[in-house]
């Protein structure tokens, strides 16, 4: 039996990124595809938020962890992973501050931008999820697609700044966070800077398989997104 068990879903960034850091770390892992079973009694009685990655393992107090960032942080703690999650406490600082500003700033506008177009829901009290009519709902997420570009500048400046990874020579837990949240651009032709589409690339180049095997299954669902778009219209 698998140390860790992965409950997933294939077409999410956000399950991307765990998905690609226990095949970069190594770890003995098991996934279950959660496709239309998310909100059964069994897994709200594992998940009560009923989100997306689920790590369940023994040695959490609980059985089982949900969030991203979170679940990798455990996992490098756990296992002494230094070379994704520095130990340093000024290095790991930076690390943690380029994923927290990703999930409270960055995230929410790739959301805006993305779900729509992806078929994914909104989120309530929001335009797209309200009662506002499309020519609204399409400004609210071209608005939101045009202020990627700020944030996203942040990490060229001051997270990269001159140096190749946040982490430094080689790729942390924040920049396969970063990585795999930039992949939902695609569904929208973000027009991405050159040093954006040579970050990704250099990301993927230093992971290799570990990244590119489950990456595909996001970039397979965008490319089916926009095939069924390209047919109606």
């Amino acid at each position: 039996m698998a140390s860790h068990t992965l409950s997933i879903l294939k077409p999410s960034v956000n399950n991307l990124t765990t998905r690609i850091f226990v095949r970069a770390a190594d770890l003995d892992f098991a996934e279950e595809d959660m496709w239309g079973k998310k909100g059964t009694p069994d897994f709200l009685q594992r998940d009560p938020a009923d989100l997306t990655p689920l790590l369940s393992e023994g040695g959490l107090p609980r059985g089982a962890l949900w969030e991203s960032c979170a679940i990798m942080q455990y996992l490098c703690n756990k296992h002494g992973l230094d070379a994704f999650y520095p130990t340093d406490p000024g290095h790991r600082a930076m690390v943690d501050s380029a994923m927290f500003y990703l999930i409270g700033t960055l995230y929410p506008l790739v959301a805006r931008a993305t779900y729509p177009a992806l078929a994914f829901p909104q989120y309530p009290g929001e335009v797209g999820c309200s009662d506002a009519d499309d020519a609204l709902k399409e400004k609210a997420q071209q608005e939101a697609a045009d202020a990627i570009a700020a944030p996203l500048d942040v990490y060229r400046t001051f997270f990269l700044d001159s140096q190749p990874f946040i982490g430094g020579d080689r790729p942390s837990i924040a920049d396969i966070r970063l990585a795999a949240t930039l992949e939902f651009l695609r569904a929208i032709d973000y027009a991405f800077p050159e040093w954006t589409e040579e970050y990704m690339a250099r990301t993927e180049e230093a992971l290799g398989d570990a990244y590119t095997e489950p990456a595909q299954d996001v970039r397979d669902y965008v490319a089916y997104v926009k095939s069924q778009a390209a047919a109606v219209s």
